[in-house]
């Protein structure tokens, strides 16, 4: 994934559409390697949690290419990439397993990011009901910390304030996450050892918040 990374690092600096096409071939043979690495991981995934198995990669991979209609960055790539397992593939709301590259800084993470409010409501009760095993499973976690960078500011409203799991209550993304090292990126096999390790140690988490997520979409159903 170093040649990826050394990729998106000159990206970044000279993002126009003369130098992407000047660059396609270097592109072409680094997105190669990512869809390796995804269709493996995907396979590693689905060893330990069956709910993936299935997917192809185009289901867990995004474009290079930015959606610029309504933003004031014109940018035309995204200067990151990314592989996100999940049931049903990327788009279909579900807790999973995300890998991060982007030169400023790699990571994992594992759980909910962004969900539909009616989703965001059955996690929530889902706290109240189990708020212990799901801390438990954050705590056994290997070396995981919970995202708290998208949370309210107070309880929300309709559920009650003074709870012990008040933390996770006020949480908008429910995951947890962990740097990756960068030591790893060296080697693609020793990085994806690395990966699914420390992903199946988060299993139980993704497990607890998909059977809520299961909840609210058997409620819209």
């Amino acid at each position: 994934m170093v040649e990826y990374l050394n990729f998106l690092a000159e990206l970044s600096e000279n993002n126009n559409r003369e130098w992407f096409t000047a660059h396609k071939e270097q592109y072409k043979a680094c997105d190669r390697v990512l869809k390796e690495f995804a269709a493996k991981l995907i396979n590693g995934i689905a060893a330990f949690d069956p709910s993936v198995a299935g997917l192809t990669v185009a289901d867990c991979t995004y474009r290079i290419y930015r959606d610029i209609r309504f933003s004031h960055d014109k940018s035309p790539y995204k200067t990151w990439s990314g592989v996100y397992v999940a049931p049903h593939g990327k788009k279909a709301g579900y807790a999973g397993y995300y890998v991060h590259f982007e030169p400023s800084g790699c990571f994992i993470y594992a759980g909910s990011h962004c969900p539909e409010p009616v989703v965001l409501k059955s996690i929530r009760e889902e706290i109240l009901d189990n708020g212990d095993s799901m801390l438990a499973a954050i705590e056994a976690s290997n070396g995981f910390t919970l995202y708290k960078g998208n949370s309210l500011k107070r309880t929300p409203k309709d559920f009650p304030t003074g709870h012990k799991h008040d933390e996770l209550l006020r949480l908008k993304d429910f995951g947890i996450e962990k740097p990756l090292d960068t030591t790893l990126l060296a080697d693609d096999n020793l990085l994806l050892e690395a990966v699914l390790r420390d992903l199946k140690s988060t299993y139980p988490l993704v497990e607890i918040l998909n059977r809520a997520i299961n909840y609210a979409y058997e409620e819209m159903m």
